[in-house]
């Protein structure tokens, strides 16, 4: 099944566009947003933390990025989106 569009920032302007997709085959969410400084990525492990038994720092293959709040019900669709049985499952 190809990828699904769920949305984008309701408030962005035209070029300027976080978006969630839905991969519905690989079951995940696929989200463009906004790229975090290095200063915003330094502070998400010295103030926010990480799991026990992970590294500070973000490996290679990983990015941080940024999303307005009022993405979370973009973001909710896409979840619902994930939980629908789809012909294979059924």
């Amino acid at each position: 099944m190809p990828l699904l569009f769920i949305g984008i920032d309701p408030k962005s302007e035209q070029g300027d566009s976080p978006t969630v997709w839905v991969d519905t085959d690989a079951n995940e969410l696929l989200i463009q947003g906004w790229t975090a400084s290095p200063e915003e990525v330094e502070r998400c492990y010295a103030e926010g933390g990480t799991a026990p038994g992970h590294d500070n720092g973000v490996p290679p293959h990983e990015t941080v990025i940024r999303l307005p709040a009022r993405m979370a019900p973009t973001i909710r669709n896409a979840l619902n989106a994930l939980d629908q049985p789809r012909p294979a499952d059924r």
